[in-house]
Order: C-alpha cells, then sequence, then structure tokens
C-alpha cells in the first residue's frame, strides 16, 4: 500500500501551513500557565557505599503548560489517554517564539496519544490534555486488542492492539475518519508508514513491526485476519 502523505488529519490543516503541521490550538494561540515538571529519584544510605542510586524515574507532567525541553520535562516518549472532544492540544518547537514557524510537530488529540519529545526540542507545549505519563516505547506487553473504537486516537501496536488485518465500516456519524500507520511518535511527515481518508468501508493491515496506528472519527475496527 502506497504512502499518502498529502492525507494528514482534517484537524492538522486548519491554518493551510506549508507542512500541514499547525493545528486549531496553535492558530488561536491559547496558552496555558506552566506547571512544573514531576521527577523522582532516590540515593544510597549515608555511609553504605555498596548501595547503588536507584534508577531515576522519567519525569511525568501535568496536560496544561509550556514546559522547557531538558530543564522542565525530559526528552523520552510520553502518552497521554482519555481525552475527549474538549480540545487536548499539544505541540513540540524549536524555541519558544510562539510562532508558526516553530512548530515541529503537533496534534488535536480525541482518546490516547503518544509522543517523542527529542533532544533538540525546545519547547513542549500542552493544552487541555490529560496528565502525560512516560512509557518505554520498546517495552511490549499487556493483552493487545482485537477490537478497538475508531476514535481511539493513537494506539500502540503489540501493547493496545495486535497486529493484524482489520475492518470498519468507515466515517462515524458523518465525520472525515482517519487512519494512520506510523513507524514513531515524532509526527512528522516521516513517520507515516501509511494513511488514509475512508468515505466508505475500510480495510487496513498493520504490521507486526508498525509502531503505531492513529484512528479518528471511524466506526470500530474488528480483526479479520
Amino acid at each position: 500500500m502506497s504512502t499518502k502523505k498529502s492525507a494528514r488529519h482534517k484537524v492538522l490543516t486548519s491554518c493551510g501551513a506549508a507542512l500541514a503541521l499547525v493545528t486549531l490550538g496553535a492558530c488561536a494561540g491559547t496558552d496555558t500557565a506552566q506547571d512544573g515538571a514531576k521527577s523522582s529519584s532516590s540515593a544510597p544510605a549515608s555511609g553504605d557505599a555498596s548501595k547503588k542510586p536507584a534508577e531515576e524515574k522519567k519525569a511525568a507532567f501535568k496536560g496544561n503548560g509550556t514546559f522547557e525541553v531538558g530543564k522542565d520535562v525530559k526528552p523520552g516518549t510520553y502518552r497521554t489517554t482519555g481525552n475527549g472532544s474538549g480540545g487536548c492540544y499539544w505541540e513540540r518547537a524549536k524555541d519558544s517564539s510562539g510562532e508558526t514557524d516553530s512548530i515541529i510537530a503537533n496534534d488535536n488529540v480525541v482518546g490516547s496519544s503518544y509522543v517523542t519529545i527529542a533532544e533538540g526540542d525546545k519547547i513542549f507545549k500542552t493544552n487541555d490534555c490529560k496528565d502525560w505519563e512516560a512509557v518505554d516505547p520498546k517495552a511490549a506487553g499487556g493483552s493487545p486488542k482485537t477490537e478497538f473504537s475508531g476514535k481511539a486516537g493513537m494506539l500502540k501496536v503489540g501493547t493496545d492492539i495486535a497486529p493484524g488485518t482489520y475492518k470498519s465500516e468507515g466515517p462515524a456519524d458523518g465525520d472525515a475518519c482517519y487512519w494512520e500507520r506510523s513507524k514513531s511518535a515524532a509526527h512528522d511527515i516521516d513517520s507515516i508508514i501509511a494513511n488514509e481518508n475512508p468515505t466508505g468501508p475500510a480495510v487496513v493491515t498493520i504490521g507486526a513491526d508498525d509502531a503505531y496506528f492513529k484512528t479518528n472519527d471511524c466506526k470500530d475496527w474488528k480483526k479479520s485476519g
């Protein structure tokens, strides 16, 4: 299946930006108060040099705020879940100017989302999202589903859902159904393996080597093979 890199989800083209990366949240210029990042670490007891420090926990942070990467939040992969249609918006930026050209990637989220904040990023902005938790992008486990909502958002292959061939009846409630197979959570054009805006019944094979599957405004997906 060929990759349709021009067919990004409708929320990513609302302002007509050159790379189709600017969303409604960015156009509105919505900012929220900055929340401090959470991190914790533990050290060996005083005078006991034989004990090694416990591994520092990865940072987690609130769903509202503008954070400086490397100071407020660490580079890494994070997840937010349980977002309704209230307008969760996130943004990776190369500087703190707030200008359109500073945006590296962004998204409007319903359901769940994963995002990898790179070491070269300077700012991570998140508005009206559920709190973000740090995750290991290489970790597997859990009980991958073979049926899931077509409005689930971004799902991790092998953890949230099982690879295989899935079918959906297409757009839900007259909305513009969108699905995307991704090789990373960078959310740039190069991370897309394949995508589509089905106008009727849809079939997609999610590969075992795929990292993520995104689904917005579609009817539920069921594994058929």
